[in-house]
């Protein structure tokens, strides 16, 4: 699992320079496996549709009993866009998302990981612009599984 974690990221990066032309984007989701959190999405080829990947980062904070805890999750995944124009896709995928939490408890250490599938619309415009995610995404782990889950995301395509 820590191979993954690690290997995902990389990819991703490697991705950004040896694919200049592939579609990119950033975006915020609202939902889905960083709950709250700032994502960047690339293609592994120069075409709209295909495979691709994505990072994030997100979190929250609590206060319990005078305690305050932040949980912070990044999302890791691929993805894969099917679709017969240029602007409207369907979008299958999975991942993991490892967990950690700081605090008095949780000291900032790694704490989790679970794992995402991702069934959703994307709005993703050939030249760039607006883009906008409605998906369904079950999650997985130590907790159980949880099959009705999902999000939104807003964000742009450059």
């Amino acid at each position: 699992m820590k191979k993954i974690i690690f290997l995902l990221p990389a990819v991703l990066v490697v991705s950004m320079y040896t694919n200049a032309q592939a579609a990119k984007s950033i975006y915020f989701e609202l939902g889905g496996p960083g709950l709250a959190s700032f994502n960047f999405d690339t293609r592994f080829s120069p075409k709209e549709d295909g495979i691709g990947g994505r990072i994030g980062f997100g979190g929250f904070s609590l206060t319990i009993d005078g305690e305050t805890e932040g949980v912070f999750f990044i999302p890791l995944g691929l993805n894969y866009l099917f679709g017969k124009d240029s602007k409207n896709y369907f979008e299958i995928g999975g991942g993991v998302t490892p967990v950690f939490v700081s605090g008095s408890n949780g000291n900032g250490n790694f704490t989790s990981t679970f794992g995402h599938l991702n069934f959703g619309y994307r709005l993703q415009p050939a030249k760039g612009g607006f883009t906008f995610r409605a998906f369904i995404t079950p999650v997985f782990g130590g907790f159980g599984f949880i099959p009705y889950y999902g999000g939104v995301s807003f964000g742009y395509k450059f």
